[in-house]
């Protein structure tokens, strides 16, 4: 067998590996690991030395070659997708209406991790193109052994207000084994199911702090307790590193030391009232006249989802454009009105008592990397997720003093900057209204532009959205 001229040179062969290793050195510099080097020897082998036969499969004959040279274009595949994904992009697709009408349903997006800088995985052993299950199987994708710590390399910026942003679902630590509820905020099913078992609800604004946080604590304990013996159809319950959290897109509303409040849905940071997306939307009740024309949808950007909402509800989420567009139409509305509704018993923290509501929350100060904040017991159910969680420490209440690690703490420092996180839908987006803090290594990354958008109400060529395909995200404010 005649070998390739340019693969039998010697000069050819050094330089291809020169290039190689400057690059793979490079490229190792940049993630802070000098591990990599170990493969160096190989590298060498592979241009250099040829001592292993890595495609010893070449010289064989019938189907071995046949089906081997189809694996190692696989293999090839399966790593190089797993590589690009992990430190430089990543596709992502709308799921949800949350962040409606800035982001679709359909919409899929380009999503840089260099942007904010790519993580080192925490779980590096895991199958290509999955999060944290694989199809069909519905079995873990990943082997939690070795896990490492976090650590992110260093990228482009940092997190500016108004970005939209990719990130692990926080309160995704603890889940549902069975697929169906997976997708269930466990702590909510907790607190939601244990209040409906609690034998007697005390006027918590009467009692103290520690009584409080006792009436919370047995509450959580009821729920948790019920999920794991009464409701078997949960199945047991599990929990998921952070970067095999499900995955959430949201706009970035609040950044590392500053305090935010809402007050009749505007969003204020440090006072000053923050512009509001174009196309933010809110739930309104609406009365209509007679059924709206295709045309009228498409005009005022309504959905199926949308209107399902009408007929389940009486209410249906609209930018302020279909708002006035609707009023400007008497015979296609008898009333429109603003949906004012909102729970007190559903937001972050979900074990204190707070009486904020999705409109009219806070104020809240976000922690910042390096920054203390005084510890008492009625700000503690906002940062003990955080310390306990997050940043993995110990903590405990006795005889109303808070001990942090065993020792007594009046304050603490955080050890990793925090984000606010919301969606455009306001009135339809878990977000951290109802999660609290998005920490700094839960951060996947950047969307750039949308390479597909796919009506999931249309069907064929009248689905596909031409006009949003290849716009940047940048551009959506």
């Amino acid at each position: 067998m005649k070998k390739n001229k340019e693969t039998s040179n010697p000069k050819v062969q050094w330089a291809k590996f020169i290039v190689v290793l400057v690059l793979y050195l490079l490229f190792l510099y940049w993630v802070g690991s000098w591990w990599g080097l170990l493969v160096v020897p190989f590298i060498y082998d592979a241009y250099i030395s040829k001592k292993i036969k890595w495609q010893w499969w070449k010289e064989s004959e019938g189907p071995v070659r046949f089906v081997m040279s189809w694996v190692d274009a696989l293999v090839f595949a399966l790593v190089a997708v797993y590589f690009i994904n992990l430190f430089f992009f990543q596709n992502y697709v709308i799921p949800s209406s949350s962040l409606e009408k800035s982001l679709l349903t359909g919409d899929y997006l380009f999503v840089s991790k260099v942007s904010y800088g790519p993580r080192i995985p925490e779980t590096p052993l895991t199958m290509p193109l999955t999060q944290h299950t694989l199809p069909v199987i519905e079995c873990k994708s990943y082997i939690e052994w070795p896990h490492w710590d976090y650590r992110r390399v260093k990228g482009f910026g940092k997190i500016q207000l108004n970005d939209i942003v990719v990130f692990n679902y926080p309160a995704g630590d603890t889940i549902c084994t069975n697929p169906r509820y997976q997708a269930y905020d466990y702590y909510q099913m907790c607190y939601g199911i244990g209040r409906q078992m609690y034998p007697n609800h005390p006027d918590l604004d009467s009692i103290s702090p520690m009584q409080r946080r006792q009436v919370f604590q047995e509450i959580y304990a009821l729920g948790r307790s019920a999920i794991a013996g009464n409701f078997p159809e949960y199945g047991e319950i599990g929990s998921r590193p952070t970067d095999r959290r499900e995955n959430y897109v949201k706009r970035c509303v609040g950044l590392p030391g500053q305090t935010l409040q809402i007050k009749n849905r505007v969003v204020y940071l440090d006072g000053k009232p923050n512009k509001e997306p174009d196309n933010v939307q809110y739930t309104y009740w609406v009365k209509l006249k007679r059924h709206l024309t295709d045309e009228e949808l498409k005009e005022m950007a309504i959905t199926q989802e949308d209107l399902m909402s009408l007929n389940q509800n009486g209410y249906m989420p609209l930018t302020n454009m279909a708002v006035e567009r609707m009023k400007k139409s008497p015979d296609m509305v008898e009333s429109i009105e603003l949906n004012t509704e909102a729970s007190t018993l559903d937001t972050y923290p979900l074990n204190g008592n707070m009486h904020w509501t999705r409109d009219n929350y806070g104020p809240i100060w976000i922690p910042k990397k390096g920054a203390s904040i005084d510890l008492t017991l009625d700000n503690l159910p906002i940062y003990e997720r955080p310390i306990k969680v997050y940043e993995g420490n110990e903590l405990d209440v006795r005889d109303g003093k808070i001990f942090i690690n065993g020792k007594e703490a009046k304050s603490y420092t955080f050890k990793m900057d925090y984000y606010w996180m919301q969606g455009d839908n306001r009135h339809n987006s878990a977000d951290s209204r109802y999660w609290g803090f998005v920490p700094e290594d839960h951060i996947v990354g950047k969307p750039i532009f949308i390479w597909w958008s796919s009506d999931p109400d249309r069907s064929g060529f009248s689905g596909i959205r031409w006009n949003r395909l290849f716009r940047m995200v940048d551009n959506i404010k």
